[in-house]
């Protein structure tokens, strides 16, 4: 498995959704928990191998990732009217500007998701569906929308572990939206989830996840 330059978070490394993503894939289908042990590298081959009830990603010895199939689906944010969110603090103060998902400097070749926040505190975002879509873009577009519910300026938090459920993969073009929910805070952590909507505002997939403050 290779996670390609473009799929970027932080500068060099790969996005955390979009990597755990291509990780969850090698499961098969069904809800899945991924766990970020190291920066999955660019351009670099890893292996894939069976551990346990389910599957490490490696770099040499060491462990990148884990994951293994979720006991459960995780629980969605309802969905809400982007129009009424703020603008997108990462215009003004972005930890990873080039990130895959939500970097402010990348052009078409990223997915551009640009959340604001709501006046209930959570973040919604349009999402125009790129003409490549799969299921591993969309374990990327439900990673930092919910990132961006506890991200404050100042102190970055990067992916520790995501669980996601893909219902039904959006199509090409398809106007989404994307909502992310804080859910609470342990020391360094912080627990989130995130919503994806189609056009018809019925959900198409749903994340909980665990950001860490760097």
């Amino acid at each position: 498995m290779i996670v390609a330059a473009r799929f970027n978070g932080p500068p060099a490394s790969g996005n955390g959704g979009y990597t755990a993503g291509l990780l969850a894939a090698e499961l098969g289908p069904g809800p899945a928990t991924v766990t970020l042990r190291k920066p999955p590298p660019l351009e670099t081959p890893l292996e894939v191998i069976p551990a346990g009830d389910g599957l490490e990603l490696r770099q040499a010895d060491e462990v990148v990732a884990t994951a293994v199939a979720a006991a459960s689906a995780p629980q969605s944010p309802a969905w809400a009217d982007p129009t009424g969110a703020g603008p997108y603090a990462g215009f003004a103060d972005h930890p990873f500007p080039t990130c895959y998902v939500c970097g402010p400097e990348r052009g078409t070749d990223a997915l551009r998701i640009f959340p604001g926040v709501l006046p209930d505190g959570r973040t919604a975002a349009r999402w125009t569906v790129p003409s490549d879509v799969s299921a591993v873009t969309v374990w990327a577009a439900l990673d930092c929308p919910g990132g961006w519910a506890i991200i404050a300026p100042g102190r970055p938090y990067v992916l520790g572990r995501i669980t996601v459920a893909v219902q039904a993969v959006p199509s090409p073009g398809e106007e989404c939206v994307v909502i992310g929910e804080f859910v609470r805070s342990e020391g360094r952590k912080g627990f989130v989830r995130t919503g994806l909507f189609g056009a018809d505002r019925q959900p198409l997939a749903a994340a909980e996840a665990v950001w860490i403050a760097i």
